[in-house]
């Protein structure tokens, strides 16, 4: 008998002794207990929580704070995002329908499956909350026909009227989760020990949770302000159930790096250096340093200027190199601010914007509501203020000063939408206030029109992002019904934005 046949038998041998005598410990060979094919609610919300969250910090800075100006590219103008030059953009799909909305549909059913009322009510409202963030970037998008592989790979897109109704009662629906009793959720809804797990978010405060559903459902509803059947006073009315304080804002925290935690410090941080090549945007530092809040050049200094950039930060305009005092091989002005703390906070719904839609609404509604729009406006200023740390004296002085309306009588949307910018520094929700405004120069006086823009802008502002090359590839026909291959795609206003 050759070598290699003793081999063969040995190995053969071996074989039939190991499946006969323990057949059991056979197949489990195959089963890593490190990489388990089962889980529970607790541990799959975590991260449906925190990529909900951090995903609208990537787009801030890759997209929607360039259109906004709250940033700008230190380098030469090279024909990108803030010039008008948009791209196929993966983010929001890969967000949405990969990393973070594959997670809840069996979050959802598992925690319906055992009774825990809170995890299903905590699935429903951060699904309305992604889905409500990617229709305002994108319109149409698919729902219907999403989320089921097996089914197609191409799935029609639903309209984002249909969108906005799904993500409402989504929300009613969480909701409901939160308003029964503990008896209803078996398992806990914060947990601690051995580690930190379920509810990362409020700590298992579910009446926290039904305030941030309601602050949403103000959010959305505030975005209908061109629509026949926007009605201010449900807005007040979901204003009336939500956020109230700034305890209550929904915020990534962001942490130390581990061993076991990678990529945790702040995406606008130093440590991450995403924002290596970025300053302010000039029209951004101008409604802090008093040359063009309200229009005006002789308002005094924003106390939050030294908080938020630098006493000496100029900015750039879009596509200019203006930023000349910050050469691009020194580390980024950005750094200095308090959003760029690597182990602070990234707000996405905060007590201050909920404070400037209530301020918006109640304007809107009429002069019934006058001196609550003006209490609510100056409750926003104060909440911002208080949020990133500005001393009481230096809050109350700017409270007191020509930079900010002094009566009901004398308060304008401008004055709303301006202090509410502000506030949103680096928050998607300022884009969507900027188009449902047509980037209006009454509201937005001294907004920068790109140097070397985009010819197909045709002197006009983004509306909307662009799907993605995968969609264009695999998806086209519904891309196509969108228009979406269209050279002037990026100007057609959302369905919210038509009157």
């Amino acid at each position: 008998m050759s070598i290699m046949k003793k081999i063969i038998l040995m190995i053969t041998m071996v074989s039939v002794f190991t499946i006969s005598s323990c057949k059991k410990g056979f197949l489990d060979v195959n089963t890593d207990p490190n990489n388990p094919t089962e889980t529970t609610p607790n541990f799959l919300l975590p991260s449906i929580i925190s990529n909900s969250l951090v995903m609208q910090a990537f787009e801030s800075y890759q997209m929607t704070g360039l259109f906004t100006q709250n940033i700008g590219r230190r380098g030469a103008p090279n024909s990108g995002v803030e010039q008008f030059f948009l791209a196929p953009n993966v983010r929001p799909f890969q967000d949405t329908y990969q990393i973070v909305g594959t997670n809840i549909p069996p979050m959802i059913q598992i925690a319906q499956n055992e009774g825990s009322a809170y995890y299903v009510g905590a699935g429903k409202v951060m699904f309305g909350m992604i889905l409500a963030h990617a229709t305002d970037l994108l319109g149409d998008i698919p729902y219907t026909e999403a989320f089921q592989p097996a089914l197609t790979i191409s799935p029609k897109y639903d309209k984002q009227e249909e969108i906005y109704a799904v993500v409402d009662k989504l929300l009613d629906e969480g909701i409901a989760e939160f308003q029964k009793p503990a008896t209803q959720n078996t398992r806990p809804f914060y947990i601690t020990a051995p580690s930190i797990s379920g509810d990362i978010l409020y700590k298992g405060v579910t009446a926290t949770w039904i305030k941030f559903a309601y602050a949403l459902k103000a959010r959305q509803a505030n975005h209908l302000t061109k629509k026949a059947n926007y009605d201010p006073n449900l807005v007040l009315s979901y204003i009336d159930k939500a956020i109230s304080s700034n305890a209550e804002d929904a915020q990534l925290q962001y942490q130390l790096v581990t061993s076991t935690v990678l990529n945790s410090t702040n995406v606008f941080g130093a440590t991450r250096t995403n924002m290596a090549a970025i300053t302010y945007g000039r029209f951004f530092i101008e409604m802090l340093n008093g040359k063009n809040l309200l229009g005006n050049e002789a308002l005094p200094d924003d106390p939050r200027l030294p908080i938020m950039a630098t006493v000496a930060s100029t900015g750039t305009q879009p596509g200019a190199n203006n930023a000349q005092a910050i050469p691009v091989t020194a580390p980024s002005d950005f750094y200095s601010s308090w959003y760029a703390n690597d182990i602070g906070v990234y707000p996405v719904v905060t007590n201050a914007e909920v404070r400037f839609i209530e301020a918006e609404a109640a304007f809107r509604a009429g002069a019934a509501t006058k001196e609550r729009a003006f209490t609510a406006y100056k409750a926003g200023i104060t909440a911002h203020m208080d949020k990133i740390g500005v001393a009481v004296p230096a809050r109350n002085a700017y409270l007191a000063s020509a930079a900010v309306a002094q009566s009901a009588a004398a308060l304008t949307l401008k004055n709303i939408m301006e202090q509410k910018y502000i506030a949103l520094f680096m928050n998607p929700e300022s884009w969507a206030d900027m188009r449902r405004l047509d980037y209006s120069q009454d509201i937005y006086t001294g907004l920068y029109y790109p140097t070397g823009a985009n010819p197909n802008a045709k002197g006009g502002y983004p509306r909307r992002t662009l799907y993605p090359l995968t969609e264009i590839q695999l998806n086209p026909a519904e891309v196509e019904k969108q228009g979406g291959n269209a050279q002037d795609y990026f100007l057609l206003p959302l369905w919210w934005n038509v009157q």
